[in-house]
């Protein structure tokens, strides 16, 4: 997935994000992605079994 980027692009990157939103903050940012994308999920399957009902 990541053969692209290398390990020391990983560390800049985090480095980066922990300047920028502070040690306290990334956990909840993390929960809050992660739940963002549940909800995608659900939104998708909801959507393709009401179009598949319909048929």
């Amino acid at each position: 997935m990541f053969d692209f980027i290398g390990m020391k692009e990983l560390i800049v990157i985090a480095i980066i994000a922990l300047l920028l939103f502070g040690s306290k903050r990334i956990p909840q940012l993390s929960e809050d992605v992660v739940q963002a994308i549940k909800h995608f999920r659900r939104a998708f399957k909801d959507d393709d079994t009401k179009e598949v009902k319909k048929r």
